[in-house]
């Protein structure tokens, strides 16, 4: 399974999320503040890092900014606060998930095994390289760079994997349930919410190209670039 890093400055959460997390096969590690989560990372390799908001000396954001900037590993974070506006911020930072207090351990570990399983499978996957080129937008799937008008476009990963999705299935309508099944996995335990809040972000990435995507009322969304 995989190694994962819990920070989190209550002993309580650590260890519940460590009991659950050894029963499904991981291997764990705990750290109580974010300055101690990213000495560990530099020093040792994890799979995932579940990750508290709020925490002494440095904030959950702060600490998965540090992390990401040096090591491409996947980060779940935790926060008691669930509006839009700290979704949104979390995934600006890069998390692939966000699950707010309190939760349910056995749906944490769900949304841990999917984490795992599709960053495991992007970077096993070997393919060709593949460039798609539309007006000013340039995306390219193997190195996961967005190009607008020139201009590099720095996504959260799941803006990569909605938008890739979306052009590989361009002109295809595409249901809130498919891209939820397909974008976040079949297991995938999450609400709507969480596909909103990524359509939104990927819209203002692309600038003026968010013309290429359009709203299909009661349904879901096509591209049609």
């Amino acid at each position: 399974m995989g190694r994962i890093l819990v920070v989190d400055d209550e002993e309580k959460i650590r260890l519940i999320i460590r009991k659950y997390g050894e029963f499904e096969g991981h291997e764990i590690k705990e750290a109580a503040d974010g300055m101690e989560a990213v000495k560990m990372c530099d020093a040792e390799d994890f799979d995932l890092v579940i990750l508290d908001v709020m925490m002494p000396e440095l904030d959950g954001f702060s600490t998965c900014k540090l992390i990401k900037s040096k090591k491409d590993i996947s980060v779940i974070m935790l926060s008691a606060r669930g509006e839009e506006y700290d979704r949104i911020h979390g995934f600006e930072t890069g998390v692939d998930d966000y699950v707010v207090k309190p939760f349910s351990p056995k749906e944490l570990m769900m949304r841990v095994n999917v984490v795992i399983s599709r960053h495991s499978k992007k970077t096993t996957d070997s393919t060709q390289h593949e460039v798609y080129e539309k007006e000013g937008l340039k995306v390219d799937f193997t190195s996961r760079s967005v190009l607008v008008d020139g201009k590099t476009v720095n996504m959260t990963p799941k803006e990569y994997d909605l938008l890739f999705f979306f052009i590989k299935n361009k002109g295809i309508a595409l249901t809130r349930e498919k891209l939820i099944n397909e974008v976040w996995g079949y297991d995938y335990y999450g609400d709507d919410r969480t596909l909103d809040t990524h359509i939104k972000l990927l819209r203002s990435s692309l600038g003026e190209y968010r013309k290429f995507l359009t709203t299909l009322r009661g349904m879901g969304y096509r591209f049609e670039a």
